[in-house]
């Protein structure tokens, strides 16, 4: 009894915060700040962290190697096994953000200038952040007077930029990774430090291009997960990304009894997935074991002679094995269970006939809204 109390007041909680989003992440920060969403999911991810005081402190400048760090977090390759080594003369092999210095040079986020300077405790700028989000990306090549041309139409600050800026600059324009901060329109400010709300966004732009199109030695790393289980057909697969869109149907396991006779609105249901969701391709989606939860939205009691028990259960919540939580919105009607065609027959006359569901029964949920996974480590966009 114990057990299923806490488990109530859990899942309770769990739908609390997440509809008020606010208050899981950072006390210096809330839902009108302009970076507000890009902080949120690179904070989910692992991407960033805030202080020990509770803020983020998103006007801050960012080290370059800090920079390194959350840019190799960002595309997934924190634990990429690299060998080649890196001739900066100010990074040794004890330095903490070695490694992570060596990847973004094999993954050709930053040129390695042997005998150079890498400066990791200085602030990276802005035309350093986005050249680095440019450089994740397989882009098309632009000459100079076209890179030009693109800049010159949307900063008037265009002519201070650094020469070695130019075509990254012209790429960035061409896939939005230009991040402006309200009230500075019109300024590109590239030699400016970025701040922490600034790379943030930076970095979450880039992400979602580099699930589409990542540069070559990133490509060969961003291998799409594959299982067998339950396929829906209707998945649309955009590089790394898949979209389940609304309406698609997929089976859960309800751990809760749910019945027409015992149920109330609002009762909290918890449920898994019984199997592996896939495309057709066999990408996974949703892994087995996946935690759904959510709450009966409508009871129709069977009354005989009048009419036959209805439930509606509508799922809020997904949490993968990874841990992360979402909001996950589907409906499932419990009608009464097919019977012979007489019982049908008599059942539908007469009515009368009840809904209950046991623990381990399986349903479909019918999704409301479209659903975005990443499909090399099960990520799910919201």
């Amino acid at each position: 009894m114990f057990k299923k109390l806490f488990k109530g007041l859990f899942v309770l909680s769990t739908l609390f915060m997440l509809n008020n989003p606010a208050n899981a992440f950072y006390t210096d920060m809330n839902e009108s700040h302009w970076a507000y969403q890009s902080i949120k999911f690179l904070t989910e991810v692992g991407v960033v962290v805030g202080y020990p005081d509770g803020t983020y402190k998103p006007d801050i400048p960012v080290t370059r190697a800090e920079f390194a760090s959350m840019a190799i977090k960002a595309l997934g390759q924190e634990d990429a096994n690299v060998t080649q080594d890196i001739h900066f003369s100010d990074v040794d092999p004890g330095f903490w953000a070695y490694h992570i210095i060596q990847k973004a040079v094999y993954f050709d986020l930053i040129p390695d200038a042997k005998g150079e300077r890498f400066r990791p405790f200085d602030p990276v700028t802005r035309a350093e952040a986005i050249s680095i989000a440019v450089n994740a990306l397989t882009t098309q090549q632009i000459s100079e007077q076209k890179a030009q041309d693109i800049i010159s139409k949307s900063y008037e600050d265009y002519t201070q930029m650094p020469a070695w800026f130019l075509i990254a600059a012209g790429k960035a324009q061409l896939l939005d990774l230009i991040i402006v901060m309200p009230g500075n329109e019109g300024k590109l400010e590239s030699d400016r430090p970025a701040n922490r709300a600034e790379v943030a966004a930076i970095l979450y732009k880039m992400m979602q291009e580099a699930k589409l199109n990542p540069n070559a030695k990133l490509a060969e790393c961003m291998q799409k997960r594959t299982a067998d289980g339950y396929i829906v057909d209707n998945v649309r697969v955009q590089g790394s990304i898949g979209i389940i869109p609304a309406g698609s149907i997929f089976p859960i396991k309800l751990e809760t009894v749910v019945g027409s006779q015992i149920s109330n609105v609002t009762d909290i249901y918890t449920a898994k997935a019984p199997k592996n969701i896939v495309t057709k391709e066999k990408y996974l989606l949703i892994s087995e074991g996946s935690d759904l939860k959510g709450q009966v939205k409508h009871v129709e009691r069977a009354k005989l002679f009048k009419k036959n028990g209805e439930v509606i259960i509508k799922n809020e919540l997904l949490v993968t094995p990874n841990d992360q939580a979402v909001m996950l919105y589907g409906v499932a009607t419990l009608d009464p269970d097919k019977k012979n065609a007489f019982m049908t027959w008599f059942r539908k006359v007469f009515k009368g006939d009840k809904v209950l569901t046991m623990p381990g029964q399986i349903v479909n949920i019918r999704l409301l809204g479209p659903l975005k996974i990443d499909l090399t480590n099960g990520y799910i966009y919201e």
